[in-house]
């Protein structure tokens, strides 16, 4: 293997803890809040009251990077909103939950699902509504603007907030994590 691809997967686990990335390379599936996570937390509406949501281009590459790798990926969402679903349906994403207010109960159920345990699940949020699904997460992560609230439950903190590559640290971290980072990498060259 390259030893530039080597180098770049090293630096993306420069500075996390041993703890994290043992966590990281066990994760199966990784959940996503919405609001805040996956978009920047902003709310927009037309005149027409129609939502608009923005997402970032590089957390999608990022998503779809887990699914090439066999990580199954989740969007848990307390709103609902036609712009996720166009989203999730443009990145491939089978298991899409909205109108969720207890993401906890969401995120164990999909685990059952899938057959997998709790400890093999990564759950990413940035607020109050997320705790009950971080605490409950194998690797609780929040974006780098989350409510300073969560800190006493997650285990890492992205270096981009949500909706600005939040999504696409994740992703990163796991799959350097699982030793898949420059060997994905090999692909674009």
């Amino acid at each position: 293997m390259n030893q530039d691809l080597q180098a770049a997967q090293k630096r993306i686990l420069e500075g996390v803890d041993y703890d994290v990335r043992r966590r990281a390379a066990g994760i199966r599936l990784a959940a996503f809040d919405v609001d805040g996570t996956l978009t920047d937390g902003c709310l927009r509406f037309g005149a027409d009251g129609r939502e608009f949501k923005v997402f970032h281009a590089h957390d999608g590459l990022g998503l779809k990077r887990l699914q090439a790798n066999g990580i199954e990926v989740a969007f848990i969402s307390a709103r609902i909103s036609h712009a996720l679903a166009l989203r999730a349906d443009e990145l491939g994403i089978a298991h899409v939950y909205q109108g969720q207010d207890d993401k906890r109960q969401c995120l164990t159920q999909l685990l059952t699902a899938l057959e997998l345990e709790a400890g093999t699940a990564a759950f990413t949020g940035d607020d109050l509504p997320d705790l009950p699904a971080l605490r409950s997460a194998g690797l609780a992560i929040a974006t780098a603007n989350a409510h300073p609230a969560l800190d006493a439950w997650i285990h890492w903190r992205t270096p981009q907030a949500g909706g600005h590559g939040a999504a696409r640290d994740v992703c990163d971290l796991i799959l350097a994590a699982q030793g898949k980072y420059a060997s994905d990498l090999e692909h674009w060259l």
